[in-house]
C-alpha cells in the first residue's frame, strides 16, 4: 500500500516565491549534514540566505563534506543544541532574519526558544503549524492544522489555528478559502465534544473572521468529497470542497498527513506561524522536496510581511 511515485515539490510555491526576495534565514544548530543540505538547497532556489547557528567547527567541516563554500554567510557559534535554539530565535525576533529554520534541534527545545519573551518573537498570537499538503499530479493544495504543536486544542487554539491556516491561504492567493472543522460527525453530539467545538468555532468565525467560509462539524469524507457531502445530504459551499481542515487533536492530524506523505507520495511542507516571523518546522524523515517546499512558504510570508510593513 506504500506509494512508490517520487516526492514533488509544488513548482507553484517555487514560482510565487521567486517573485519574492530571498529571505534571510537563521537556521537553529545547522551542523548537520541534513540542515546544511537543506539550506544549502533553499540558497541554490533563491529562497533564503541562511544565517548559521551551531557548533562552528561542525558547520565548517559539514558544509565541507557537502561540498558548499558558507564563507559569505554569518556564522554563530553555539556550544549546544538549546543555546543554538536560542541565539536564533533571538536573532529572528530581533530583525536580524525574516524567518527561522529548525535545524538539528529537538521540536520541543525549539519551540521553547520561540516562547521564551527573551526572543522577541511573540506577537500575542497562538504558535500554530500548518501542513501544506500537494499530491503529485494534482494543482489543488490541502491545509492541515494542528499536527505538530497543539496536542488537545482548547476553542481558543483552534481559533487561533484556524486564522493562522487563513492568513496563510490568502498569503498563496486563496481569496476565500474553505475551511472545515473536522470532527467523526457530521451531527453535533454532546458525545462528542468535538462536534461541539465545530459549531462554536464556526459560529466566532463567521462573526471575528474575514475573508473565509468556515462550516462544522464534518467527517472527512464529507470535508474533501462532493459526492459524499451529496449522499448525506449537506449542502454547504465547504462541503467536499475544503481548502483547510481544522483537526480536533494532534493525533488526527498527525495520523492524517503521514497518510496522505506514506500512501499518496504527497508532499507535506510544514510552517509555524502566529510568531513575528514564519518558522520553518522539518523532520529527520521529511524528504528534500518538502523542506525545500517549507522554505518557499516561509519566503512567501516573509516577502508579504515586508510589502505589508
Amino acid at each position: 500500500m506504500l506509494s512508490s511515485r517520487p516526492f514533488e515539490c509544488p513548482p507553484v510555491l517555487l514560482e510565487q516565491a521567486r517573485r519574492r526576495p530571498s529571505v534571510t534565514t537563521a537556521i537553529a544548530n545547522a551542523g548537520s549534514a541534513l540542515a546544511l543540505e537543506s539550506a544549502k538547497q533553499a540558497v541554490e532556489k533563491d529562497l533564503i540566505e541562511p544565517i548559521l547557528v551551531g557548533d562552528r567547527n561542525d558547520i565548517a567541516r559539514t558544509a565541507d563534506e557537502i561540498e558548499w563554500d558558507i564563507r559569505g554567510y554569518e556564522i554563530f557559534h553555539a556550544y549546544d543544541e538549546e543555546e543554538a535554539a536560542v541565539k536564533a530565535a533571538k536573532l529572528a525576533g530581533h530583525g536580524s532574519a525574516g524567518a527561522l529554520m529548525k535545524g538539528h534541534v529537538h521540536t520541543d527545545t525549539f519551540m521553547m526558544a520561540m516562547l521564551n519573551r527573551d526572543s522577541g518573537l511573540r506577537t500575542g498570537r497562538r504558535l500554530t503549524h500548518v501542513f501544506h499538503m500537494t499530491v503529485p499530479d494534482q494543482d489543488k493544495a490541502l491545509l492541515i492544522t494542528d499536527a505538530a504543536i497543539n496536542i488537545a486544542p482548547d476553542l481558543e487554539t483552534k481559533f487561533g489555528a484556524t486564522r493562522n491556516a487563513v492568513h496563510l491561504a490568502h498569503c498563496l492567493g486563496i481569496s476565500k478559502p474553505r475551511v472545515a472543522i473536522l470532527s467523526g460527525t457530521e451531527e453535533a453530539t454532546d458525545r462528542m465534544p468535538s462536534s461541539m467545538d465545530a459549531v462554536a468555532l464556526a459560529e466566532r468565525a463567521s462573526e471575528e473572521l474575514d475573508g473565509a467560509l468556515v462550516y462544522g462539524p464534518l467527517a472527512f469524507d464529507n470535508a474533501v468529497s462532493p459526492e459524499a457531502a451529496r449522499i448525506k445530504g449537506i449542502d454547504h459551499p465547504v462541503a467536499g470542497n475544503a481548502d483547510i481542515l481544522v483537526v480536533p487533536n494532534i493525533e488526527t492530524g498527525n495520523a492524517l498527513f503521514k497518510i496522505m506523505v506514506y500512501f499518496m507520495s504527497a508532499c507535506a511542507a510544514g510552517i509555524v506561524l502566529g510568531a513575528k516571523v514564519p518558522a520553518i518546522l522539518t523532520s529527520r524523515a521529511d524528504p528534500p522536496e518538502a523542506r525545500l517546499a517549507s522554505a518557499a512558504i516561509a519566503a512567501i510570508l516573509a516577502g508579504d510581511q515586508e510589502q505589508q510593513s
